[in-house]
């Protein structure tokens, strides 16, 4: 595998070079890269619906699908952070701290699967982990269910969104509610996104030299599409192992999914919209600024050693990366009734 990174990076360098030399950077970003799409996605079993969405928003926040009821899923991927906590790790329950860092969830619906090693199909397989896992929400699905039996708001609100069901108020129909309304947390219209559409006037000179570098050195190879990322798997050292903080020998990456030797150190290309909002950067969380970390990516992925003034160009283009982030009121939750379980706090 790392041989075939290798030569898809040198096959793009090469095309980047000679092909499109005489080509518009503008003409190789549209073959490169797609602009966030204004309207969100459907789901194929899980259709979007305004009742759904609204039910889906409510669990987002909800600290009560926690044992603790002090963990929501806005607590690791908070809307008011680009999606995230601004933690090396989260702090979960007990004040344990999970193994890695916790991605945006803005703009997830376009990644090809949900976790750094992509063990989570979709956003709702996604929703159901933390919930479980003992080191984050620490909970278990019979738990969640006669939690949110026991807050009377919430069973006419599931018959709304799951309409036809029997007993709509189930663990799945939860994650399925989650599911849509994460998929409306977009940021569209960045400043890269309008000079995709056709402003060339959208990037200043400095930002196109930027874009130039990135595509150039290879970076889109695997920060291509819509998210700039988030549609496949590389194993990070592909020249060079990086240093043993920032990839430690302890988290083989995807190889803990598939159990296959090509997969070690491997992990899914994160997504860079919105990347100057989400430090700090790599699945430990141990780079806290952005020029640090595309150096390190220029050294161990693309074996160059990119200098002061490459670094600050391609910094300057990832700052065209943010988009309008979404406007989400801080709902106000049900209270509990009377049968509502009380917390476990250890």
């Amino acid at each position: 595998m790392k041989k075939m990174l290798m030569g898809g990076l040198a096959l793009l360098t090469m095309v980047s070079s000679t092909a499109w030399a005489k080509e518009d950077i503008w003409k190789q970003s549209q073959a490169l890269f797609k602009p966030i799409p204004a309207k969100t996605l459907s789901f194929k079993g899980n259709p979007a619906t305004a009742a759904k969405v609204e039910l889906g928003k409510l669990l987002f926040f909800e600290p009560r699908l926690s044992a603790s009821y002090l963990i929501s899923c806005n607590t690791c991927h908070n809307v008011g952070l680009g999606g995230m906590d601004m933690q090396e790790t989260s702090i979960g329950h007990g004040w344990q701290k999970g193994p890695r860092n916790a991605p945006t969830v803005l703009n997830a619906v376009f990644n090809i699967a949900q976790f750094w090693d992509g063990r989570a199909k979709d956003l709702a397989d996604q929703a159901k982990g933390p919930v479980q896992a003992s080191v984050e929400m620490n909970n278990k699905p019979e738990r969640v269910v006669e939690t949110l039996k026991s807050i009377t708001a919430y069973t006419p609100m599931f018959k709304k969104a799951f309409p036809g069901e029997a007993d709509p108020v189930t663990f799945d129909n939860m994650a399925n509610a989650i599911e849509v309304f994460e998929a409306t947390l977009i940021t569209p219209d960045s400043r890269f996104d309008k000079y995709l559409k056709g402003d060339r006037k959208a990037l200043n000179s400095t930002e196109l030299n930027g874009l130039k570098l990135f595509v150039n050195k290879g970076c889109a190879a695997c920060h291509g599409g819509v998210n700039l990322g988030g549609t496949g798997y590389y194993p990070f050292g592909v020249v060079s192992a990086p240093d043993a903080d920032i990839r430690p020998d302890s988290d083989l990456g995807r190889f803990k999914v598939t159990h296959a030797d090509s997969e070690k150190f491997s992990f899914k290309s994160p997504s860079l919209r919105n990347i100057v909002l989400t430090p700090p950067y790599f699945h430990t969380g141990k780079v806290w600024k952005l020029e640090h970390a595309v150096s390190i990516m220029g050294t161990v992925q693309l074996g160059t050693t990119l200098s002061g003034a490459e670094t600050a160009e391609i910094v300057a283009f990832l700052h065209a990366l943010t988009g309008k982030q979404p406007k989400v009121e801080y709902p106000i939750l049900p209270p509990n009734g009377e049968n509502t379980p009380i917390p476990i706090t250890k």
